[in-house]
């Protein structure tokens, strides 16, 4: 009889069973030594602290997209894989937007990810505060790290299966960068992490992340309404594969931005927080590995 080897989504779907039994586990250089360390299991609705506080492994390679000391991409294999034979996560960091939240909350999320099997992009860019950053030259980065990492010759990875992932204000930005990206063939969908999919509505709330939006944009949507519209994921057409997860006590981006967007796919999250998407050990992170299973 002959066996045939199983495709990659056959083989994301058998991993995707084992992780759900087994707590997922890798191992971390650190320093001279290699240190073994798991993602348990949690409960929901964890906080920023529980996922900056998460043991973390070094990206494989750091790479310059630009000149800027800003713009460069780490970029995360997985373990034992056949190289060219793993598909790409582009991943795009949030924080309001802000250059107080960098690229470091979200190594768990590439961490785990590269080891299920994935190879992992993951954007530092210019933001608000930085010079040329806020709009539109945060988004002009994005754009700039997603074509070099789609145009390097490279053996790590399936440069023809590649998703977008963003998170927060990373998922407004990756829902932007992959609206223009709808006709690429290798960009086989987006998917938004408690993303901001309306900037105008977004402006007008009152938390702190809200009040970031018009510092971002240097203008309230009432002074600058062709700017917001420009920017604006709910004016656009969307990536055709876009899907959207959102958790139901999400107190930083309101779960309505997971119905902002009619032509996207929801997935909700019952009981989730903000920050439950970025934790390998959260219900999140499972529905995110279901997703991206579907993509490839």
């Amino acid at each position: 009889m002959k066996i045939t080897p199983m495709s990659y989504k056959t083989r994301v779907v058998v991993l995707l069973f084992v992780v759900q039994i087994v707590t997922l586990c890798t191992r971390s250089a650190i320093g001279a030594e290699t240190a073994n360390f798991c993602y348990l299991p949690t409960e929901q609705n964890v906080a920023y602290a529980d996922v900056i506080e998460l043991p973390v492994q070094r990206p494989s390679k750091i790479l310059e997209y630009g000149d800027n000391a800003l713009q460069f991409g780490e970029l995360w294999l997985p373990k034992n894989q056949h190289p060219g034979a793993s598909p790409l996560v582009v991943l795009i960091h949030g924080g309001c937007w802000l250059n107080t939240y960098n690229i470091n909350h979200t190594h768990a999320l590439s961490t785990a990810l590269a080891h299920v099997g994935y190879a992992v992009w993951s954007i530092e860019y210019r933001r608000t505060g930085d010079d040329g950053g806020g709009w539109p030259g945060s988004l002009r980065d994005i754009e700039k790290a997603i074509s070099y990492i789609m145009n390097i010759k490279s053996a790590d990875f399936d440069a023809t299966n590649v998703a977008l992932v963003g998170h927060s204000a990373g998922g407004h930005l990756a829902l932007l960068a992959g609206s223009s990206l709808t006709d690429t063939p290798s960009i086989k969908g987006v998917i938004g992490l408690a993303a901001i999919t309306d900037v105008t509505k977004y402006a007008r709330g009152n938390n702190s992340c809200q009040t970031a939006t018009s510092k971002f944009f240097d203008a309230m949507p009432s002074d600058a309404p062709n700017t917001y519209k420009l920017a604006n994921p709910a004016q656009k057409k969307n990536h055709h594969n876009t899907i959207l997860i959102h958790g139901s006590k999400d107190n930083i981006v309101p779960i309505a931005h997971s119905s902002y967007l009619p032509s996207a796919s929801s997935v909700t999250i019952t009981g989730a927080g903000h920050f439950d998407m970025i934790h390998p050990g959260t219900e999140s992170f499972q529905a995110l590995l279901r997703q991206l299973a579907t993509l490839f």
